[in-house]
């Protein structure tokens, strides 16, 4: 006599679990993406706050200083030295979008801890 049930089926329980598992891993890679967002959002916010003040301070200086040279040399070598301000700053708007370009190449891949996590997953769960 066998003990089962005729509802009962062999593969009922093991296809829940399967089931419940993916459900489980898929709530904690959404959960890890969600709080990844969250840490990036945050960074970006402060990054422009303290770039656009560092700009309006940066260029208040540069005006400050640009003046002071060019009252300097206002009786004998003005033009010179307007255009010696100009190639300074044509210099070194080089630089910093040289170096802004750099910083992009290089940048981290977003969302690596929860890409990482996918492929462990998949290394896993696949044969």
């Amino acid at each position: 006599m066998d003990a089962r049930q005729p509802g009962d089926d062999p593969q009922g329980p093991s296809l829940k679990k399967l089931g419940g598992a993916l459900a489980g891993l898929l709530q904690g890679h959404l959960e890890l993406l969600g709080l990844e967002f969250q840490e990036e959002k945050a960074r970006t916010f402060r990054l422009f706050l303290l770039a656009g003040i560092s700009l309006i301070l940066g260029l208040l200086i540069l005006v400050g200083l640009s003046a002071a040279v060019v009252i300097v040399f206002w009786d004998e070598h003005r033009i010179a030295a307007i255009l010696g301000l100009c190639a300074a700053y044509a210099i070194g708007l080089l630089i910093c979008i040289l170096n802004a370009v750099r910083l992009v190449k290089a940048g981290a891949t977003p969302f690596e801890a929860t890409l990482q996590e996918l492929a462990r997953d998949r290394e896993r769960l696949l044969p």
